[in-house]
């Protein structure tokens, strides 16, 4: 009679909120290294959505919301940008009535509806005895009352704001700030051939790391980040400066999407919220790029300085992992399964001051990690500053 080999138990992984590169590569590593220690392993699809949405009848079609991960299936797509389990962001504990599915239509009525019952139950119709979301701080927040729910979770960051705490490093990071250097470096053939300020506008929703750690690289005179409300005066003041010591006659800005300036809030594309409560933000680089150029007679001999703008957005999370999002993702992958192989659950696989470890997942709901305008920004040069690299973690300003 032929032995069948019996699993260590059902891992599930899903990915949630703004994709970026390095989320494959976190998937192929936890689910290879899942399967070769003995492990099923589960891909839920679209976030928290996957677990809100699938049906525990045992005759309805789960395809759209679920799948058996093997090793070849991670194998084609883990040197690939995105998340091939797609994504979203869901938020089970605050479901407005329009969103629930239609088997949920008549127990569920109120206008927002908790779902979390319905996914302890999900977890359980599919057996899975740990749940590795990897996420930002929205997505990880609910792993976070999972795990308060009795559920065994490891949370993998991931954003490319950087700015889950208790981590120095989240996947997608790196690659976001090699492009916007890439990118900006590009753009400034324009500018100096048509010798105007350069406004580029970067992701940053709270953290202004995106603008800051490419500005301390080289790539603008200065940037402007969410942490402090600058003074748009100074600001034309300094690039005009900026543009006039410049042989090519140009001056480079990097603007937080989240920033803003004195008298004003952030900027958002519409009114519309997400089940996490934020508003899509976009279009400070806009505002900015008026006001300079408003202004900029006034430190220009009289003279009006005209403006490049671009927004740079998905340009940065688009495409393949830089080698920092491919190393990562593979690390945080096995430190998860090293966690489970330990009985552990409960935290979070991070990097911290240049290594590995893991911490308590309610981190993540305790404190917010932004810049330390204090240490790190200059608020009357609008530039990074700091006094020595010494003992310093890879990326300087994102140590807790």
């Amino acid at each position: 009679m032929a032995q069948i080999k019996k699993t260590k138990g059902v891992i599930g992984i899903l990915t949630g909120g703004g994709d970026v590169p390095g989320l494959n590569p976190a998937i192929r590593a936890i689910t290879i290294r899942a399967i070769r220690e003995g492990y099923k392993v589960i891909g839920i699809k679209r976030g928290w959505a996957g677990l809100v949405e699938l049906s525990r009848d045992k005759d309805a079609d789960n395809h759209d919301h679920y799948e058996t991960l093997t090793e070849l299936t991670v194998n084609r797509i883990g040197r690939t940008g995105g998340t091939f389990l797609h994504t979203s962001r869901t938020r089970p504990s605050h479901i407005p009535r329009i969103n629930l599915p239609d088997f949920l239509q008549d127990k569920y009525r109120e206008d927002v509806n908790d779902l979390t019952p319905e996914v302890l139950k999900n977890l359980d119709f599919l057996g899975i005895d740990y749940i590795i979301p990897v996420g930002g701080d929205d997505t990880l927040s609910y792993g976070v009352r999972l795990h308060k729910e009795g559920a065994r979770v490891i949370c993998v960051p991931k954003t490319m704001d950087n700015d889950v705490p208790g981590t120095d490093y989240c996947i997608g990071f790196s690659t976001c700030i090699t492009r916007t250097i890439s990118m900006t470096h590009a753009l400034r053939t324009t500018a100096g051939s048509h010798e105007r300020f350069l406004v580029i506008e970067v992701f940053g929703r709270y953290a202004g790391f995106t603008a800051l750690m490419p500005t301390m690289a080289g790539a603008a005179n200065r940037c402007v980040i969410p942490e402090h409300k600058f003074d748009i005066d100074r600001l034309c003041e300094l690039l005009a400066r900026d543009r006039s010591t410049n042989p090519s006659h140009y001056a480079v800005v990097l603007v937080s999407e989240g920033a803003s300036y004195e008298g004003m809030e952030m900027v958002f594309e519409n009114k519309e919220k997400d089940m996490f409560g934020h508003m899509k933000l976009g279009g400070i680089g806009d505002i900015v790029s008026n006001q300079l150029k408003e202004c900029s007679p006034r430190y220009n001999n009289g003279r009006q300085i005209n403006v490049i703008n671009q927004r740079l957005s998905y340009l940065v999370r688009c495409g393949d992992p830089d080698a920092i999002d491919s190393i990562v993702p593979m690390a945080f992958g096995n430190l998860a399964l090293d966690l489970i192989l330990e009985k552990r659950s409960g935290r979070m696989v991070c990097l911290r001051k240049g290594q590995y470890d893991d911490v308590p997942v309610d981190i993540v709901t305790s404190t917010k990690k932004v810049v330390d305008v204090d240490k790190y920004y200059n608020t009357e040069r609008l530039r990074p500053k700091y006094k020595s690299f010494n003992q310093k973690p890879l990326f300087i300003m994102t140590s807790d």
